[in-house]
């Protein structure tokens, strides 16, 4: 699919993380490496001369950090793409990558298993967390929320409320014009952060938050 090669930035202090990403990504037509920075410094101008779709970047780099490094390339050019590497799970330094406009965050160690479908994934617009990370991450919001309704995307709250309202899976996607996949994806979503099991359970706790009478 040479009109749809995904061109991405290497940003990682280290050589040897940088070749062995170059390996794993030569082996695939539909992705390119387009250049590679070792700080934070030069990926930031890297990605304003090469304009990559995707720059993969380790939090932890000399000069510029990561997260400082991704808030600047996204105001430079809000069409960019970051996708995080690294070595922490912790909430507090995914939060704080996201935040600054990061697309996605996966693990070094799980770099095998996950990069290449975090990198299509984030291309195609959508986001990308190692599983181990959105498990932290939600526990750790769970924690400090006290509304259990601000666990839930505006879209969650939403195909929540119509499914309360007793929409199926077909109309609600017809109703916000998604697919029927995509509302069956929200739908476990919002079971699994909100801890329900079945529709009845749903429906219960719509009419508890006052989503529907």
């Amino acid at each position: 699919m040479p009109n749809n090669v995904v061109k991405v930035l290497l940003a990682d202090d280290h050589t040897i993380v940088r070749q062995g990403l170059k390996l794993i990504l030569a082996a695939h037509p539909d992705l390119e490496v387009v250049g590679e920075a070792a700080n934070g410094k030069e990926a930031i101008e890297l990605a304003q001369k090469l304009r990559p779709d995707i720059v993969v970047m380790d939090v932890a780099m000399p000069e510029v950090n990561g997260i400082e490094a991704t808030r600047r390339m996204v105001q430079n050019e809000p069409r960019l793409k970051v996708l995080v590497l690294s070595m922490h799970k912790e909430a507090v330094y995914v939060r704080e990558i996201l935040r600054a406009g990061a697309r996605g965050y996966i693990l070094k160690d799980a770099i095998d298993t996950e990069l290449l479908n975090a990198i299509r994934s984030v291309a195609r617009g959508d986001g990308y967390v190692s599983p181990a990370v959105s498990s932290a991450l939600l526990s750790d919001y769970r924690k400090n929320v006290t509304d259990p309704l601000d666990l839930l995307s505006n879209r969650e709250r939403e195909v929540l409320q119509l499914i309360a309202e007793g929409k199926t899976n077909k109309e609600i996607a017809t109703r916000l014009n998604l697919s029927v996949y995509t509302i069956d994806s929200h739908r476990g979503k919002i079971m699994e952060k909100l801890n329900l099991h079945s529709t009845g359970e749903l429906v219960r706790f719509a009419m508890k938050h006052g989503l529907v009478d």
